[in-house]
């Protein structure tokens, strides 16, 4: 290969190249030509060229070509095609590294604006303005707020926690109480080889540690209204009832409720006798039970009572008692207070119960079971009137029949929207929640 033909080294400048092209040229076209004669091709044949070295130091090349088809060239004019690859290199490389040089520039200009900022805000930060002084206050007492809301917060998980603990401590119980009243009674069960008379007493047991009523369940740590068993002392027969724990502190065995009209009160002496309706709605709980309950100790009695419009009000006795099925439920009330005024005890209290089927008139004309006088002034058996306000052109065309307390708007003719009765031991108090 001729000389021309070498390639520059990587990092050769334009000039290194250029003088090599200058100093190897006489002695490459010698030896071209002594190619080109040995190959018996040589002379003008592939054309003549020359050099010159220019007063700058820059070589100049002079070539003729030939006008002969099918011959080839020296490799020359590849070596120059070769001198123009790294001059156009070369030239991209210094537009590169002009570009750099100006992105240097712009990120020294940038860095010297930012610590020109740098100096103004230690400046300003050493002066402490007012206004800074005030952000700064104000940033401390929100930083103490904080504080104090994330104790607060702490404080509030732990008492949550430890609520949560009690509610299912509280579940388990009442749970359990529902399943059983927490004790074991032994049913009377006649024996065939004992007289009637001799079976109860040798059969009959009862055991002391049965809930007897809603406030024993409240003070054995259940606070949650709902069902639950009790066992009367006297009857020693489980029953299941319906404890409010939450008006006037708990501990009430509700054994009356009207809410809705869902229910028809108008029954036998029987369907009065053992209780019927339902628990969760309205009820009444049956006169064996109400004497079983009220006639263990000495019980008060609460009467709830609410209009249409949405008022509420209550008359509590202190003093409530029923007698058993053979004195016909003779009903004892007293020591009237309360919200409303007393339509119950001054006029029904020692008088017997009644219902449509036992022949009393009075309870014919209510169309419900209660203790009637001639007949009544207070009624909470009666007809369910939506609306409250009704007319004697109804079902009882000889006189009211509502769902009556009289002293609430002085009227017969005024159905009340619910009412409940309940009754708990007189000497019961609220305690606090374990």
């Amino acid at each position: 290969m001729s000389p021309l033909s070498l390639t520059l080294p990587p990092g050769w400048s334009l000039c290194s190249a250029l003088c090599i092209l200058t100093l190897l040229l006489p002695e490459a076209r010698a030896n071209s030509l002594n190619t080109t004669n040995q190959r018996n091709g040589g002379g003008s044949q592939c054309g003549e060229y020359t050099n010159q070295v220019m007063e700058d130091g820059m070589c100049r090349l002079v070539a003729t070509l030939p006008q002969l088809e099918g011959q080839k060239c020296p490799d020359m004019f590849r070596c120059t095609d070769e001198v123009s690859f790294w001059l156009h290199e070369n030239e991209e490389r210094k537009q590169q590294i002009v570009t750099l040089k100006e992105t240097i520039s712009e990120l020294q200009e940038q860095l010297r604006n930012h610590r020109h900022r740098i100096r103004v805000l230690e400046l300003h930060g050493g002066e402490r303005s007012p206004t800074n002084s005030s952000l700064e206050e104000r940033f401390h007492e929100l930083e103490h707020h904080f504080s104090e809301t994330n104790t607060l917060l702490h404080l509030q998980g732990t008492l949550i926690l430890d609520l949560q603990n009690q509610l299912h401590n509280l579940t388990l119980l009442v749970d359990d109480v529902k399943k059983s009243p927490g004790c074991l009674v032994n049913m009377v069960r006649p024996n065939p080889l004992m007289s009637a008379q001799q079976a109860p007493q040798t059969e009959y047991q009862h055991v002391r540690n049965c809930p007897i009523d809603c406030a024993s369940i409240y003070y054995n740590g259940v606070r949650r209204s709902g069902l639950y068993t009790v066992v009367p002392f006297l009857a020693g027969v489980p029953v299941q009832v319906y404890c409010d724990m939450d008006t006037d502190g708990g501990g009430w065995t509700v054994i009356q409720r009207r809410i809705d009209g869902s229910l028809s009160f108008d029954r036998s002496w029987r369907d009065y006798r053992d209780g019927f309706g339902d628990l969760h709605s309205e009820f009444w709980l049956g006169n064996n039970h109400i004497h079983d309950l009220s006639t263990q100790g000495d019980y008060s009695l609460r009467i709830e009572l609410e209009d249409w419009s949405n008022r509420h009000k209550h008359a509590l006795y202190q003093s409530f008692s029923v007698e058993d099925e053979e004195h016909l439920y003779r009903l004892h009330v007293s020591g009237f207070s309360g919200t409303v005024q007393d339509s119950f005890s001054w006029y029904h209290d020692k008088q017997g119960f009644s219902t449509p089927d036992s022949g009393n008139i009075c309870a014919e004309i209510s169309h419900g079971g209660w203790w009637y006088n001639q007949c009544f002034y207070a009624n909470l058996n009666g007809v369910y009137y939506r609306g409250g306000v009704y007319t004697p052109k109804g079902l009882g065309p000889l006189g009211p029949d509502g769902i009556v307390w009289y002293s609430w708007k002085d009227s017969d003719y005024y159905s009340l929207r619910k009412v409940s009765m309940m009754i708990r031991p007189h000497s019961f108090r609220a305690r606090l929640s374990p």
